[in-house]
C-alpha cells in the first residue's frame, strides 16, 4: 500500500505487502522487501501522571530515504515527531529490524536482523550493527563502529572508535571492546570457580 504524498524515485523496486505511509520519501534505486512498513508512527506518548493513562504525542514528521538504500522483508521505520527519521544512502537493513522516530542512520551502514534502534539515535557512517543489537534512546554509534551481536547500547550514551584499533568489536551490555568483554568474563568465571571451592573446603 502506498499512502498519498509518498515520492518515489527513479528505479525503485517494492515488493509486495510493503506499506509506505504518508509522508514517505525514497530516493533513487531504492528497494523495499515484502511486509516493510515505513513511515508509521512512532512509539510516544505522554502520561497523565493523575490516571496513569497514555495519551499518544502526534506523530507529524517524515520519512526519508536516501538513494541505494535496501530494506528487508518486515523491516519497520517510524517516520518523525514532528521533524524527520532519515536512513541515508547505501544504507542495507536486513530482515525483521525496527528503526524508531527520529532517528540518524548513516551513509553505508549494515543492520543485520533482529537489531532494534529506539527513538532519536544516530548511527555514524560505515558501521555495522550485528543481528540482535538494542540501542537505548538517544544513544549514538559513531562512524566504523563495528557492534557484535546482541550487544546494548544504554539511553544516552555514545559508542565510538576513538583509541580503538580499526576494526575492533564492540560487545557485551554495556558495549565494550571485546576483548575487554572476554577478559572481564574469563574473570568472573575464576572468581566465581574460586568461590565455590572455598566454600566447599570450609563445610
Amino acid at each position: 500500500m502506498i499512502g498519498e504524498s509518498v515520492h518515489i524515485g527513479a528505479n525503485c523496486r517494492i515488493y509486495p505487502r510493503a506499506v509506505l505511509y504518508s509522508g514517505t520519501t525514497l530516493g533513487n534505486s531504492v528497494v523495499i522487501h515484502a511486509g516493510a512498513v515505513l513511515g508509521a508512527d512512532g512509539f510516544g506518548y505522554v502520561r497523565d501522571n493523575t490516571s496513569g493513562a497514555y495519551t499518544q504525542f502526534p506523530q507529524q514528521g517524515t520519512l526519508v530515504i536516501e538513494d541505494d538504500v535496501e530494506i528487508g522483508a518486515n523491516t519497520t521505520i517510524d517516520r518523525g515527531a514532528l521533524a524527520e527519521t532519515r536512513i541515508r544512502r547505501g544504507t542495507k537493513i536486513d530482515n525483521l529490524v525496527h528503526i524508531g522516530h527520529n532517528c540518524d542512520i548513516g551513509e553505508d551502514v549494515i543492520i543485520v536482523s533482529g537489531t532494534g534502534i529506539s527513538g532519536s539515535c544516530t548511527v555514524g557512517k560505515g558501521a555495522i550493527l550485528a543481528g540482535q543489537v538494542g540501542m537505548g534512546d538517544h544513544s549514538h554509534v559513531g562512524p566504523g563502529v563495528i557492534m557484535g551481536g546482541q550487544s546494548g547500547i544504554l539511553p544516552h550514551k555514545t559508542i565510538t572508535n576513538k583509541g580503538l584499533k580499526p576494526g575492533t568489536v564492540m560487545w557485551g551490555t554495556p558495549a565494550r571492546p571485546l576483548m575487554q568483554e572476554l577478559r572481564e568474563q574469563a574473570t568472573l568465571t575464576r572468581l566465581t570457580k574460586r568461590s565455590r571451592k572455598e566454600s566447599n573446603s570450609d563445610k
